[in-house]
């Protein structure tokens, strides 16, 4: 269970200050040694924010020289807080919450002895007084930056595979508390839902698995004047490595920007599952599509990498 580390990570990321070094100080309290991060601040003309990363080095991967693939948790999120027009942690901020609950998990377990097999690199930002924008049905958290800005600090080279996690409560597709996965998307494309996946998902939850359905829409860039259904592939625009979003979601349709609607039991369940995937996919027994179903996709129809992707496909 990741109650404790959620919790703590609450109490410092729940104040109109907070940013980077405050993270920084609790992980250097419980796991320096077995973690390395890096930050930097991302300005634009609406703000800025600390764009965060934490490397948790594998028993066996590459940054000691081994083989075993490295996995990639973004908490995707426009902002922590919407200061000045609210007062506290906001539901929009599960995204960041549930990664750093993730990569704290880890460092620890390292610290223990209890390293997984594979690298994890953990990204997100922290800001506090992120700005609201219009959305259906209910508004969301904006953000400070762009997407693409967002993007280049979160999508990093050694990333093999990456789960994004989003606060998913604004919509009326999925109306149950707690999580889901999304199709596996690679270069553009909507692929089918990995089954080791679902399996992750189950025995986590105690449940059958919720997936979220998504639509074409929702795999192309922000900015386009289509609506998706939030940010929570939007990594997939930028990388070349198969993406899953992980959904934080509700019964009914809660805006981003609300206040008090962050629940403990389902933040944990999405840290929880990014933690077990990680433990099976740094020891390859975790596929995120099926590759050969996949060359014979493109074989036949080629990928949407021109249409839909906002980097050249890999030579």
């Amino acid at each position: 269970m990741l109650d404790r580390q959620i919790l703590d990570l609450f109490d410092v990321l729940d104040a109109p200050s907070v940013g980077a070094s405050d993270i920084v100080r609790l992980f250097a309290t419980r796991c320096e040694d077995f973690i390395s991060i890096s930050w930097d601040r991302a300005e634009s003309d609406k703000g800025g924010t600390d764009c965060i990363c934490i490397r948790i080095p594998g028993r066996y991967g590459r940054i000691r020289g081994g083989a075993a693939p490295t996995l990639g948790v973004i908490g995707r999120l426009g902002g922590v807080g919407a200061r000045p027009e609210t007062i506290g942690f906001v539901s929009d901020g599960d995204g960041a919450l549930a990664a750093l609950a993730v990569a704290l998990k880890l460092g620890e377990m390292a610290r223990k002895g209890d390293a997984v097999s594979g690298d994890v690199v953990v990204c997100t930002h922290i800001d506090p007084d992120a700005p609201v924008r219009p959305h259906r049905p209910v508004p969301f958290m904006g953000s400070a930056i762009s997407s693409e800005q967002t993007n280049r600090y979160e999508i990093l080279p050694e990333m093999e595979a990456i789960v994004s996690i989003d606060t998913t409560k604004g919509n009326r597709l999925l109306n149950r508390r707690g999580i889901a996965i999304t199709p596996t998307v690679l270069d553009g494309s909507l692929l089918p839902v990995s089954d080791d996946l679902l399996d992750i998902l189950s025995v986590v939850t105690g449940e059958l698995p919720n997936v979220l359905p998504l639509n074409q829409y929702d795999v192309t860039p922000y900015g386009n004047g289509l609506f998706h259904i939030n940010s929570i592939l939007q990594p997939s625009v930028a990388t070349h490595v198969p993406v899953v979003g992980l959904a934080i979601t509700t019964q009914i349709p809660v805006a981003g920007c609300a206040t008090g609607a962050s629940h403990l039991a389902d933040v944990e369940q999405a840290a929880r599952f990014c933690v077990e995937v990680s433990k099976r996919f740094g020891c390859g027994d975790c596929a995120f599509f099926d590759d050969v179903q996949y060359r014979r996709y493109v074989s036949l129809y080629g990928t949407s990498n021109e249409r839909f992707m906002s980097i050249p496909a890999p030579r």
